[in-house]
């Protein structure tokens, strides 16, 4: 089965990013507006096991924190993505560290950790570009508590669900 380890902001920002996301990502419909921790990967039952016990490790050490999304932007010319960009990075990017540690190691990835909420992708380059353009004059001020941690799974219609969540209780 496939799994992914991913945070999702709170109401207020995932209601802000679907308003672009139901017309410019097609994956709308099947997962909430979210940051990606750890991508997807297929685990066999003992993988899932050993990622459970490792997160319930890692969470227990790990305090929560506030994200600060402050612009749109692009990883054109490698993708056609659009996503709300974080001020700083260094709180997710601690938490994919410890995350991705241990039984859940990854190997280096193609591209390095941007820690992101998507907000168009599998755009055409002028539609990219047509939007980007409109959406980067907008002041975006959007913060959000990050307390959990959730490890999803896919189902068979390809939307994704939870398995379990953690909270951060460092």
């Amino acid at each position: 089965m496939l799994y992914g380890i991913v945070v999702f902001p709170e109401k207020h920002v995932q209601d802000i990013a679907n308003s672009w996301r139901r017309r410019h990502d097609p994956h709308y419909a099947a997962i909430p507006a979210h940051l990606t921790v750890r991508d997807a990967e297929e685990w066999t039952e003992e993988q899932l096991q050993l990622a459970v016990a490792h997160l319930e490790q890692v969470t227990s050490k790990l305090p929560a924190f506030s994200i600060h999304l402050n612009r749109v932007s692009t990883f054109y010319p490698v993708n056609h993505v659009l996503y709300l960009a974080l001020q700083d990075t260094d709180a997710m990017q601690k938490l994919q560290e410890q995350v991705c540690s241990g039984p859940l190691i990854t190997n280096e990835g193609k591209y390095v950790y941007t820690p992101h909420v998507t907000i168009g992708q599998e755009l055409s380059a002028d539609e990219l570009h047509d939007l980007y353009g409109n959406l980067r004059m907008q002041s975006i001020d959007l913060a959000s508590k990050i307390d959990r941690v959730h490890l999803l799974y896919q189902t068979d219609n390809g939307s994704w669900t939870a398995y379990q969540s953690f909270l951060l209780r460092g």
